[in-house]
């Protein structure tokens, strides 16, 4: 029998691929599914990956929050971080501030920036996460960015994006064009959807990819083990993707 898989389910699968080599995986504030990825990739890889999860007291060893992170980031030291945004434009660029008229006087107020720009400069493979695939979140333009996407500057910059992640599909950067690839679409998805949805221009190959979905045993291993380790932190979001270990 077929076991139907959640779109948190997928989301988390392809998240733990993503960060597969990865030493260390840092995880912001109010981010349940790519904290559960990284705790899959850390389990299905069996070796020893440090993952922070911010909020977290199992999953966490900084005892100075964001400010011990942005340490780590400075030294070298956090190999992956996730980014998301209000607004994402096709070159990476992310608003966290606002939208609608010009700053500071816009329509719509988000929480801020924070780390973002910091973190985004420094961490070397950053996947930007945002849930809604919509032309309201994907824009040709971000009316603020609180954190550049890669440019010829002069700014010395080791870190950046190595993709886009969302509730439709994988993109992936390319840092030499600047700009997005559709790498996968999820299953009940199409490219057409994708781009009915995106309000930035993207390159595509003639045939793209379903998004790889877990076997049984990865999902047996996220709906126990990961749940319970998830749950410490976000209870609520296991209550309501995984009910069964809540």
């Amino acid at each position: 029998m077929t076991q139907t898989i959640s779109r948190q389910e997928l989301l988390i699968f392809t998240i733990s691929r993503l960060l597969d080599g990865c030493r260390h995986v840092a995880v912001g504030a109010s981010s349940p599914i790519p904290g559960a990825g990284a705790l899959l990739c850390r389990a299905r890889a069996r070796t020893r990956m440090f993952v922070t999860v911010l909020g977290s007291t199992r999953h966490n060893d900084t005892t100075n929050g964001g400010v011990e992170l942005f340490d780590m980031a400075a030294q070298g030291r956090v190999d992956a971080f996730f980014l998301g945004g209000g607004q994402i434009d096709g070159h990476a660029n992310i608003n966290l501030v606002g939208a609608g008229g010009d700053y500071p006087q816009t329509q719509v107020r988000w929480p801020g920036s924070f780390g973002s720009a910091y973190l985004y400069h420094l961490v070397p493979r950053v996947i930007l996460f945002r849930e809604e695939h919509s032309r309201r979140v994907m824009v040709p333009k971000v009316d603020f960015i609180s954190a550049a996407g890669p440019r010829d500057d002069g700014v010395f910059r080791p870190g950046g994006p190595i993709g886009l992640l969302t509730n439709l599909c994988w993109f992936a950067f390319d840092k030499q064009r600047r700009g997005f690839r559709l790498q996968s679409v999820h299953p009940g998805h199409t490219v057409e959807e994708v781009r009915d949805n995106t309000g930035f221009d993207f390159a595509c190959p003639t045939v793209v990819p379903q998004t790889a979905s877990p076997d049984a045993a990865t999902l047996a291993l996220m709906r126990t083990q990961i749940a319970r380790e998830i749950g410490e932190t976000y209870p609520r979001f296991v209550k309501h993707v995984f009910p069964e270990a809540a």
